[in-house]
């Protein structure tokens, strides 16, 4: 019995120490992994500490990014010095490419879409059959800017003229302006003295695009702006890729004249970018700049006779005019305006903004 229960005691003490012996192990492998551990600014509570910390890390990543960009530079040098095709740069993934999938979005051998498009109401201004009348006007109550702004609007959109509000209710306007022949509508909607809506109604049938007008920038605030002269502008329209984003293009497009006078050397733009449309009114210029050709070694490059070789090339500088303005499409309404029994092809709704990557235009 007692040699029994001596070899019992002995076995339990073996437990016990291999039982020591591997937390012993355990405590050690934590502490190793504690080490190599990284300390994360948001970790350090001491807020000098973390800011050394946090400004450390940054430094390091910016030396790792030139490090890649001289990497990948050494590398297209060496393929074209070869011979042979430069590797492929990376896409960075963005909003725009990453967007959701839409159905809608136009293709270039859609018939059915060409075929609206000959149908639909713009079809006689963008064919060239007639020229654009535009009138303008404003909301009842007007602001201190809205006239300043209208002022630039009518350089802006040739054949435009501005008619005064006054007490008429809009539907009176549609009915004159569609007796004297104008081609579009739009009004200048202003609250606490700030531009901040556009209205542009297609006549005579419509349609009826309800904008959100924000960022208003006025040319005597853009610094080295430029004067606009009075040759009809180039227009440029972009990213408008959906049904509805090429609906809207050409609700824009119908304001502009369709044969540009290219000797003003004008460009009016509307750059739609994440369902919001940006306004820029440029001129442009093309100069020719000498450049002294040089080798590899930085020694300047010289002809058989000694003389240095210069090559001409061409730039293309920009001046704004003015104004500077981001629009933003609420609704999309058939026919002309009517807000009480008028059917709406298009209303944006706050519902609708699921995603950050959903974009209608």
């Amino acid at each position: 019995m007692g040699g029994k229960r001596r070899k019992s005691e002995s076995e339990a003490m073996e437990e016990y120490g291999s039982d020591v012996e591997l937390d012993r192990k355990e405590k050690k492998k934590k502490m190793e992994k504690g080490k190599t551990r990284e300390i994360l600014p948001s970790m350090i509570k001491n807020k000098e500490k973390r800011s050394a910390v946090h400004a450390k890390l940054k430094h390091e990543k910016k030396v790792e990014k030139r490090k890649k960009l001289k990497a990948r530079d050494a590398e297209e040098k060496r393929a074209l010095e070869l011979g042979e095709e430069p590797p492929p740069r990376k896409i960075p993934r963005t909003i725009e490419n990453t967007r959701e999938n839409d159905e809608t979005v136009c293709k270039p051998d859609d018939e059915e879409l060409f075929a609206g498009n000959d149908a639909d109401e713009f079809s006689s201004i963008l064919k060239r059959e007639r020229t654009p009348k535009i009138l303008i006007t404003t909301s009842r109550f007007n602001s201190t800017r809205g006239p300043a702004f209208i002022s630039e609007l009518l350089q802006v959109i040739p054949n435009a003229h501005y008619y005064k509000r006054g007490t008429y209710d809009l539907k009176k306007i549609v009915e004159y302006a569609k007796k004297q022949d104008f081609t579009s509508l739009i009004v200048v909607h202003t609250n606490r003295r700030e531009p901040d809506a556009l209205l542009i109604i297609g006549l005579p049938d419509g349609p009826t695009a309800h904008f959100k007008l924000s960022r208003l920038v006025l040319r005597k605030d853009i610094k080295n702006h430029g004067n606009p002269t009075s040759h009809e502008p180039e227009l440029v329209l972009t990213n408008f890729t959906t049904r509805l984003g090429h609906r809207a293009g050409r609700i824009i497009q119908s304001l502009f004249p369709q044969e540009p006078n290219f000797r003003g050397r004008r460009v009016v733009t509307f750059h739609n970018q994440r369902d919001y449309i940006f306004f820029r009114h440029h001129r442009y210029i093309f100069e020719t700049k000498e450049s002294k050709q040089s080798d590899s070694k930085g020694k300047k490059g010289k002809d058989g006779k000694g003389e240095k070789i210069s090559q001409q090339k061409v730039i293309a500088r920009l001046q704004e005019c003015g104004p500077r303005f981001t629009l933003k499409l609420r609704s999309l309404q058939h026919g002309t305006f009517d807000t009480k029994g008028g059917e709406y092809e298009w209303v944006h709704k706050p519902e609708m903004d699921t995603s950050r990557r959903r974009f209608f235009l």
